[in-house]
């Protein structure tokens, strides 16, 4: 009992579900008892109340008449005998019997405060009459009914208890170990659940069956573990959220556009470091401002009050709006902002607040104010551009119109101005462009324009003429200012201009035909011997339409393989063994015939069609040499020809390169022939240039020394190999005692320097013995052989016996 005890205080103080289901469980359980055993006691009781009842109706039926006879026959022996037979039955106690008319006859006593019951039936004779004879009471004792019933009432309400409770303490044990201690499990899961704990699952120590993974036990399992699932990721997103809430707020902090975060009524809620350092306004000191109210100056609070009254309407009708405001800054220094104003909207789609980001542009709004002078202005003479001259050209044409005058048109290019650029380097080039454009602009009036339209060319718009002499003068006056010389680089250099003249409306009425027709007229000028002008006339037409004609047909002779090369070969001097050949390039067009290198070239070069062609030159010429060798078994070097513009390309040098891979002739075996007024262009990517090409064993030549400047202070510091005397100086050398004086001073000059010469134009037998005699290394022209094409120069390979060794 004692352990029973234990037990119920460890439920009431350790388990209090168990103590109250176990409160329940007696609670109903005894009322249950106690209804169900006065039922039955009732039951048991009605039942014995019963049998006294019937044991007193079989008194009647089986007495009555045996009675009556004693009664009647008077035999109160018999009758005697019967009553003490009646009252030795169980239960009954008392017998009264009335006997008529007034005699009574009572057997047995009734005890004191006991129960009774009575039962009380006539004695009849029954003959011919029916006669009462009296009267019997039969009492029955009911002690003995309720003493069973008090017995009944102990033993089943100390059983039912007894089983109750044992039943109870079963139940309260079962449910405690199947139900109560896992609730205790998830009871401490929950106590000791954290954040810091989301993995570790919440188990029970009970066997893993199907039934268990059922029940109700199981399904609050899981939904707890579920639930700690959903918390584990809750946690991670909100951690990731939070992650990027920082890196978005420290993105705001550190961006380099400055941030403003108003309310929904314009009010500052934050400022980032970039508006402080972009404006010198502390956040502290613009909270709950409003954005066009942080200057202390009145214009301009009343201008950015004006401006974010727009801004606000925009912001409202389009839901953003952006552009360049002249803010100003806390110290009252004005600058260019870029500013862009959206709505910070709740999920409904209603604003909260306003997101203004700005950028300070003022160093773009400079570039850009430079960018559009550029547009409009040269860079370098800082007068009008093309484009800006074609409009004045224009504004002036409709003012003529107007007023009914002429406007005169000059179209202006300097007359060897690339051979000085390439000469004297570009340096010059552009020093003598600006005294240039200074000397024309002197030679006009106020209204005039003169305008630089790209390289050495210009453009004079003479407005408001009232005659065609105007234009002649002022003409004049420019070619006089041209004859002063130039001084570039401490050195006089001489340079004239020629002059295209076109008149409107007379050669024109629009813009275009009056440029075309001025630039025709140039050409034309050219033509007469520069350092001229011409006024264009209807002939000039055709000229300038030639030029276009040649340089059309030009563009799509390689594409459609117009273009030749022709060889003509190179000797030793004293023996007439080949040495190389140099390629000399061809043009055989359908239309215009064979086209001469001094008719197309200097048009390529000023078109720039001169590099493409160049690099098929290259690159034919050393297949050409590689194919003479197969047929010889002789190494024949080749000699090629350098525009200046194609040396000055950027991917020269790896031209030179992809020509020699691709054919596979050795460095060594090509010859490279470089203008003399080339090298005088003394600058760091020619030398660059010269020495990548040496490096790599080509072989440099100076071509046509002598005709231009003098070099002589640049061959010592170029790695040339050959220097080449010009044709112009070897025709005369038997006729010319100064030509054959100069001739022999560069033969000598070029092998005090190590280098090897070659004489070009030989074309007599004599000329040959004078070159022999002085050392030439080496000769070239008609007296050996005239340039031919390839086929024709496989041939002269065949047949010459002294092409080999």
């Amino acid at each position: 009992m004692q352990k029973i005890l234990t037990r119920l205080q460890h439920f009431k103080t350790g388990s209090p579900l168990s103590f109250r289901l176990l409160a329940y469980i007696l609670l109903f359980s005894s009322a249950f008892t106690l209804v169900s055993s006065a039922i039955q006691i009732y039951s048991d009781f009605r039942k014995d109340i019963s049998q006294i009842d019937r044991r007193m109706q079989v008194v009647e039926t089986g007495y009555a008449s045996s009675l009556a006879r004693s009664l009647w026959a008077l035999d109160q022996k018999l009758l005697q005998t019967q009553l003490e037979g009646i009252l030795s039955l169980p239960d009954i106690v008392h017998l009264r019997l009335k006997i008529e008319p007034d005699s009574e006859l009572v057997l047995g006593a009734i005890p004191r405060e006991a129960s009774t019951t009575s039962h009380t039936f006539d004695l009849i004779h029954q003959g011919d009459d029916m006669f009462t004879l009296g009267e019997l009471t039969v009492t029955a004792d009911l002690r003995r009914v309720y003493n069973d019933l008090e017995q009944k009432v102990l033993i089943i309400l100390a059983t039912q208890f007894l089983k109750t409770f044992f039943i109870s303490i079963l139940i309260v044990w079962i449910f405690q170990y199947f139900v109560t201690r896992h609730l205790t499990t998830m009871a401490n899961y929950a106590k000791g659940f954290s954040l810091d704990k989301l993995d570790e699952p919440l188990t029970l120590e009970r066997p893993d069956t199907t039934l268990n993974r059922k029940d109700e036990l199981a399904q609050v399992t899981d939904a707890i573990n579920h639930m700690r699932q959903r918390l584990s990721d809750d946690v991670e997103r909100q951690e990731r959220d939070a992650e990027e809430i920082r890196k978005f707020s420290k993105a705001i902090e550190q961006s380099p556009s400055s941030v403003l975060i108003c309310d929904r009524k314009w009010r500052i809620e934050y400022a980032n470091q970039k508006f402080t350092q972009l404006t010198g306004y502390d956040p502290e000191s613009i909270l709950g401002k409003h954005p066009g109210t942080l200057s202390d100056d009145s214009n301009a609070q009343r201008e950015s009050k004006q401006l974010w009254q727009s801004i606000r309407l925009q912001v409202q009708r389009v839901g953003v709006w952006q552009g360049e405001v002249n803010s100003v800054r806390k110290n009252g220094e004005r600058f260019w902002e870029q500013l862009v104003v959206t709505p910070i909207k709740s999920p409904q789609g209603d604003p909260t607040g306003y997101l203004i980001l700005g950028e300070d542009i003022s160093i773009r709004k400079r570039y850009e104010q430079q960018l559009l002078r550029q547009a409009n202005y040269d860079i370098l003479t800082g007068l009008p551009n093309r484009m800006l001259a074609l409009d004045r050209l224009k504004l002036a044409l409709a003012q003529a119109r107007r007023e009914n005058t002429l406007v005169g048109v000059m179209f202006l290019d300097l007359d060897n101005f690339k051979h000085i650029n390439d000469t004297l380097g570009h340096d010059s080039g552009d020093n003598l462009l600006i005294e240039a454009a200074r000397r024309i602009s002197s030679c006009l009036r106020g209204t005039s324009t003169v305008a630089r339209l790209g390289g050495d060319e210009f453009l004079v718009i003479l407005p408001g003429l009232a005659d065609l002499e105007a234009t002649t003068q002022v003409a004049d006056r420019i070619l006089a200012t041209f004859e002063p010389p130039y001084l570039l680089n401490s050195q006089e250099v001489f340079v004239t201009t020629s002059i295209g003249i076109s008149i409107f409306p007379q050669d024109a009425d629009s813009s275009g035909m009056l440029l075309q027709h001025a630039d025709a007229a140039m050409y034309q000028a050219k033509n007469k011997g520069k350092s001229s002008f011409a006024v264009f006339t209807p002939e000039m037409t055709e000229v300038s339409h030639e030029r276009l004609q040649m340089e059309s047909l030009m563009r799509r002779a390689l594409e459609q393989q117009e273009f030749e090369l022709y060889y003509q070969p190179i000797v030793y001097t004293d023996t007439g063994r080949l040495s190389f050949a140099e390629a000399l390039l061809r043009w055989r067009n359908p239309s215009l015939g064979m086209v001469m290198p001094d008719r197309f070239i200097p048009l390529a070069e000023e078109t720039g069609l001169i590099t493409p062609i160049g690099e098929w030159v290259l690159r034919e010429s050393c297949l050409a040499a590689m194919r003479w060798r197969e047929q010889t078994g002789t190494r024949i070097g080749i000699s090629v020809n350098v525009s200046p513009r194609q040396f000055r390309d950027p991917s020269f040098v790896e031209t030179v390169m992809s020509a020699l891979e691709d054919s596979g002739l050795e460095p060594d075996q090509l010859e490279l022939e470089i203008t003399e007024r080339l090298i005088l262009d003394n600058t760091i990517e020619t030398a660059d240039i010269l020495r990548q090409l040496d490096e790599s064993g080509i072989r440099l030549s100076v071509d046509d020394f002598g005709t231009g400047f003098s070099a002589l202070s640049y061959l010592k510091s170029y790695p040339f190999d050959t220097l080449k005397i010009d044709k112009s100086f070897v025709q005369d050398v038997m006729k010319e005692h100064d030509d054959a004086s100069l001739v022999k001073a560069i033969i000598n000059m070029a092998h005090s320097l190590d280098l090897r010469v070659i004489a070009e134009g030989v074309e007599e037998e004599a000329q040959t013995h004078f070159l022999k005699q002085e050392g030439c290394d080496f000769s070239q022209g008609y007296f050996y052989s005239k340039p031919m094409p390839e086929d024709q120069f496989c041939e002269w390979l065949r047949t010459n016996h002294r092409v080999k060794a």
